[in-house]
Formats: structure tokens, C-alpha cells, sequence
């Protein structure tokens, strides 16, 4: 249930450090090396699935875990005022890791419009 090439299996299995904010038997929550505001990190399955297309039903206590710690941990990181939850998926969605994460992005600033609209 791990990938040897992927970023976040490597992470998990301690290979490349992380600034963790959170551990267990199903998810991995650590700090994202570029945040986007005063509160910015990840939520993973420890599990490699590469993207919510291959998530089934056999994910879902991993997955329910990272929704159901979110904000539990964000108010912990300081996003005391709410939070922005992200999944990106596929090459339309932005993903950069093929590795479900969940982003928690928060703060005290208000972080703005959720999507641009195109024209």
C-alpha cells in the first residue's frame, strides 16, 4: 500500500523529513514547504492512493479521518477564525503529488475567493 517513488510514501515511511503536526495508524498531517498563509499544511492517508478517481469505499476510514481532524488540527496550528480545505485532483484540478492531501490553508486573514472564474 505504498508507492517507493511517491513523495508523500516517502514522507510517511520517514525517508525525507517533515515538520509534523499530527500521526496515526491511518493519516499523516505535516507542515507544506510553500504555505500560502499563516497556517498551511497536510493532511494524507498513509496509504498510497494516487488520486480521489482510485479512492473507494475501502479508503473511506482514512478519508473520514482527515475530514474529521481538519479542524481539530487547524485550530491547534492557530486558525481559530475558519479555514480553507482542499483536494486537488488530476491535471484540471492542479494536483502536483499523486497522493490524495487534503491542504487545511487558514490564518487571520481572510483568504480571499475561492476560484477565479474564467472568461
Amino acid at each position: 500500500m505504498s508507492d517507493p517513488t511517491c513523495l508523500f510514501c516517502r514522507i510517511v515511511r520517514g525517508e525525507i523529513p517533515a515538520n509534523k503536526v499530527y500521526e496515526d495508524e491511518d493519516v499523516f498531517a505535516f507542515h507544506d514547504i510553500r504555505p500560502l498563509a499563516a497556517v498551511h499544511f497536510m493532511i494524507i492517508p498513509k496509504a498510497h492512493v494516487a488520486t480521489l478517481y482510485e479512492a473507494g469505499m475501502a479508503h473511506h476510514k482514512a478519508l473520514g479521518k482527515m475530514l474529521a481532524l481538519a479542524g481539530e488540527l487547524a485550530r491547534k496550528e492557530g486558525a481559530n477564525d475558519g479555514f480553507r480545505t482542499i483536494i486537488n485532483t488530476g491535471r484540471v484540478g492542479h494536483q502536483e503529488v499523486y497522493h490524495v492531501h487534503m491542504h487545511v490553508i487558514g490564518g487571520p486573514h481572510s483568504l480571499g475567493p475561492m476560484i477565479v472564474k474564467q472568461k
